[in-house]
């Protein structure tokens, strides 16, 4: 015969765990970006990754300004996935999934919309990987900001695959707390 105790019924360990593995994607993320860095300073990019760093760079500047996002880059087919436990986390298998149940309602919970400052860009190969900040005004009046790393896979100046870690915590926090407006 075991014992229960409320310190059994109320553990943790799914929480911690939970922000272990977060945490633990998070250092990968930027371990990968530093060992890009260092790389890139000792070589020169290629035409393609030129070509990809700069319509994604140009997607960015299109998001700040207002007159477009990274989103038009996306190819029809894109599979979306954003890494971790927030509540949008999974793989979308398409461009217009990934607007329709993300982007979309999203965007529907801002006042101001969110606007992307670039820490910095990296290319490789077919890779175009982006490590950003943004912030944005929520509809109650709350500011909204997270820290981004976005891994694009680029074909023929498209995105067909893409990989999206940031701060679960403030999204959900954001998600539940706004309602999006109709």
């Amino acid at each position: 015969m075991s014992i229960t105790t409320s310190a059994t019924l109320h553990s943790p360990a799914p929480f911690v765990r939970r922000i272990f593995n977060a945490a633990l994607g998070i250092a990968a993320a930027i371990l990968a970006l530093i060992g890009l860095e260092a790389r890139a300073a000792s070589q020169t990019l290629t035409e393609t990754e030129r070509r990809n760093k700069a319509a994604v760079e140009a997607g960015f500047e299109a998001w700040a300004s207002g007159t477009g996002s990274p989103y038009d880059l996306l190819a029809d087919d894109a599979r979306w996935t954003i890494e971790g436990y927030s509540l949008a986390s999974k793989t979308y298998p398409s461009r217009e999934a990934f607007l329709r149940e993300v982007i979309r309602p999203f965007n529907a919970r801002m006042k101001a919309p969110l606007k992307p400052v670039i820490r910095n860009v990296y290319a490789d190969g077919d890779t175009v990987i982006v490590f950003f900040d943004a912030r944005g005004i929520a509809r109650d009046g709350k500011p909204y900001v997270n820290t981004y790393a976005w891994f694009l896979d680029m074909r023929d100046d498209r995105i067909v695959r893409a990989s999206a870690f940031f701060d679960s915590v403030a999204f959900n926090e954001f998600w539940t707390r706004v309602t999006p407006s109709e």
